[in-house]
């Protein structure tokens, strides 16, 4: 069967067994190694993803289910060379230890912050709360996506750089 769907802003498409799992479609045929593989269960959250802007676990669903959907992995983060706010935040907070839980909180945080630009430290832990860390605490994989929030509202307020170059910014 065709697998065929934008990821990560790119159109990709292969043919695949129609029991071939998002996840392993994502690592084996495009090379995104970002989205991890823990418990095939739905449990860990290490092979979070966005499903046309909303986590999913990966794991649990097949590629062909996907067909025309976006989807965006932890390489799809940035923009070049330039971190997203949530990618920031937790190197800034350092939100991470062995790494491997990272990508899917990145892409948990990365919803959350869009549906809601302010949450509150209760809400981020529900946000996260289906994703395992058996490394930081999640104390600090909290203030990176707080970090996030900040920084994002912090660039809303600032005056694009059109109008500081018109305005002569003297």
């Amino acid at each position: 069967m065709k697998a065929s769907m934008r990821v990560n802003g790119v159109e990709r498409s292969a043919d695949v067994e129609p029991r071939v799992l998002l996840a392993d479609f994502l690592r084996t045929n495009l090379a995104l190694t970002g989205t991890h593989v823990g418990c095939d269960t739905t449990s860990c959250g290490a092979c979070t993803v966005l499903l046309d802007g909303e986590p999913v676990k990966s794991c649990t669903l097949l590629a062909v289910q996907v067909s025309g959907r976006d989807i965006t992995t932890v390489e799809g983060l940035a923009q070049g060379a330039t971190l997203s706010p949530v990618q920031v935040g937790f190197h800034e907070e350092h939100g991470l230890q062995c790494g491997f839980c990272t990508p899917g909180m990145m892409l948990v945080g990365t919803a959350l912050l869009e549906r809601n630009p302010d949450p509150t430290e209760e809400q981020i832990r529900w946000a996260i709360s289906g994703n395992i860390c058996r490394c930081t605490g999640y104390m600090n994989i909290v203030k990176a996506i707080q970090h996030a929030a900040k920084a994002k509202q912090a660039a809303a307020k600032a005056p694009a750089p059109e109008a500081v170059a018109a305005g002569g910014g003297e």
